[in-house]
């Protein structure tokens, strides 16, 4: 028997192990996914910065919040007088209760509409091949490439004319311009990563296309709905042009009633910051809300067009 065959049953000879890189006496090599010491440092250095600068206004206003009326041109009385006085005084002498009361009509009809329409919009065209599925996906595409002062005057004339002017309807249709096209796209997105055999087994458990979608489609689909609601009330929480135009001052909204203490010659700054911090309040909350989903839903949802 020679060198190069062997008994049948046993075991090949090992293939000789590849010689390692030669590397300096001393020096550690690094894996792939290991950092150097100096590249993990400045990485913390530069996100520490980047936090900083991100919450510096947010800190600063609630401060000025916190002091007296005098406290935006002198910061340093501020801890020696802190309390809730602004807040108490903008809530008691302003109509704050009923801007706050006029934003969640608004902000809630949207989210409610923006995720209805973008979530029926984009399991259509992920799921039914119809004549017209990519020119409408296109349309919404395009409608982003407009700056929302630029529709102002033909959405005005619009509603106008089917009597929505000063009407919390016309205002969330207006705000519907908005957001849904952005959440179609990224729920058509997002419902084509779930896999279309659930949508057959639906069928043969006798289930309508609707009782699928629903029953089905929709819990799986939690996280981009997450994101698509939260981009829908972030639209209508803090918008300014849309609710200036459309709405009369009994119905202003917080974004536009909030400059109403910035339009005498001398401006009422410690209401003004009382009264951001109250604003951000709920985008704060609903933010908590959907944060585990966020991540998920917009990586997800863009995984695939």
């Amino acid at each position: 028997m020679t060198a190069a065959t062997h008994e049948p049953g046993a075991t090949p000879p090992a293939a000789p192990a590849r010689p390692l890189p030669a590397t300096p006496r001393g020096r550690k090599v690094r894996g792939r996914q290991e950092r150097a010491p100096w590249a993990s440092v400045a990485l913390h250095c530069t996100l520490i910065l980047a936090t900083v600068i991100a919450a510096f206004p947010v800190v600063w206003i609630l401060f000025i919040s916190l002091g007296p009326k005098n406290a935006w041109q002198e910061p340093g009385q501020v801890l020696s007088h802190l309390s809730l006085h602004n807040y108490s005084d903008v809530l008691a002498h302003s109509d704050l209760a009923q801007w706050f009361l006029n934003t969640v009509i608004v902000a809630g009809g949207t989210t409610a509409l923006g995720v209805f329409l973008a979530s029926t919009a984009g399991y259509a065209v992920s799921r039914m091949k119809f004549p017209g599925s990519r020119q409408l996906m296109w349309t919404f595409l395009v409608t982003q490439m407009f700056p929302s002062i630029v529709l102002i005057v033909p959405l005005y004339l619009l509603m106008s004319e089917l009597h929505l002017l000063d009407n919390y309807l016309g205002l969330i249709l207006a705000y519907a311009t908005t957001a849904v096209p952005f959440c179609a796209w990224m729920m058509k997105g997002y419902f084509d990563t779930i896999p279309k055999e659930i949508d057959e087994a639906g069928r043969v458990d006798g289930l309508t296309p609707i009782g699928t979608f629903w029953r089905l489609i929709v819990p799986l689909a939690k996280p981009g709905l997450a994101v698509t609601a939260f981009y829908s009330f972030l639209t209508a929480w803090g918008e300014v042009a849309y609710a200036t135009q459309f709405m009369q001052s009994d119905h202003y909204t917080l974004a536009v009633g909030i400059r109403t203490f910035a339009q005498d010659q001398r401006p009422d700054w410690a209401w003004t910051s009382a009264t951001a911090i109250i604003i951000t309040i709920p985008a704060a909350l609903v933010f908590m809300l959907v944060q585990r989903s966020l991540v998920s839903g917009l990586t997800a949802g863009g995984t695939k067009s």
